[in-house]
């Protein structure tokens, strides 16, 4: 079995269409090979391995919920005969969908190892905040302390 049953999830959440379509229809080429870490509440890391490009044949680009790394191997003339060739030098293209507020804040091209460091920074007035709630008494006198405030200052003018 190759696929999931999304039915019973569609049932009971709200606004994830778009996620299950994408789980649906998610064909992914196996190479280059990564892993995809959490590193902290809002950080994460991205790490594949791309041994034998350099940096200058490494372009990343961030297009809206989208990371697109792109690997173009440029050819090399050498003097020798390659018996076995067990790196790979194929060019390759790996998209990473990206939550809402996810970006870049780094990469670095190490050994062998592209780590590409994220941050979500979700904005003050999208964080969760407690809601105090009141009683019906305090609701009651604030609306006429109001009013007596406002006639007494209008009296006090005129």
């Amino acid at each position: 079995m190759r696929s999931f049953d999304y039915t019973p999830l569609y049932r009971t959440t709200v606004g994830f269409d778009r996620l299950f379509d994408m789980l649906d229809n998610g064909v992914r080429s196996d190479w280059p090979p990564y892993n995809i870490e959490k590193t902290g509440e809002n950080d994460y890391r991205i790490t594949m391995a791309i041994a034998g490009f350099s940096p200058e044949e490494i372009e990343l680009t961030q297009h809206g919920p989208e990371l697109i790394v792109v690997g173009n191997k440029q050819p090399t003339e050498t003097d020798r005969q390659i018996l076995h060739r067990g790196m790979a030098t194929r060019n390759f293209k790996q998209i990473f969908r990206l939550a809402d507020y996810v970006k870049v804040a780094s990469a670095t091209l190490e050994n062998g190892l592209l780590a590409v460091d994220l941050v979500r920074d979700i904005p003050e007035e999208l964080k969760p905040r407690r809601i105090g709630i009141g009683t019906s008494a305090e609701k009651q006198t604030s609306p006429t302390k109001r009013i007596s405030q406002d006639t007494d200052r209008k009296l006090k003018v005129a």
